[in-house]
């Protein structure tokens, strides 16, 4: 079994970026293309709880979320920001780094290699 999920996104650099350090560290990861595979709410909801940043964190407040006409503050609980990302995937931040009971976006890049390495 994996060692690690990274929750990835192939259009996005910052997600490549952190495959790739990844495979440099030979290390046996997951990688899940979570457009291809969303995660169900539950399993949003698990994430968060792992999560190292604030659940508002996980939304991207990018063009497409505000062409939707979406509040920012109304994002903010664990339990409406799984009830986004369940309707609307694409709005996930990416790329997301599991392991074990810990979980981080990887943005900025450098953050990855912290998390993979401890």
């Amino acid at each position: 079994m994996p060692d690690l999920t990274v929750l990835h996104h192939t259009g996005c650099s910052t997600s490549r970026h952190a495959v790739e350090e990844v495979e440099a560290a030979g290390i046996d990861a997951d990688v899940v293309q979570y457009l291809k595979k969303p995660l169900t709410r539950d399993e949003l909801l698990d994430l968060m709880g792992k999560l190292e940043d604030p659940p508002a964190d996980l939304v991207r407040k990018d063009a497409f979320f505000k062409g939707l006409g979406l509040d920012p503050d109304a994002c903010t609980t664990p339990e409406a920001v799984a009830d986004l990302l369940v309707e609307h995937p694409r709005l996930m931040q990416r790329p997301v780094l599991v392991r074990g009971d810990r979980a981080i976006i990887g943005r900025p890049k450098d953050r990855v290699a912290a998390f993979i390495a401890g």
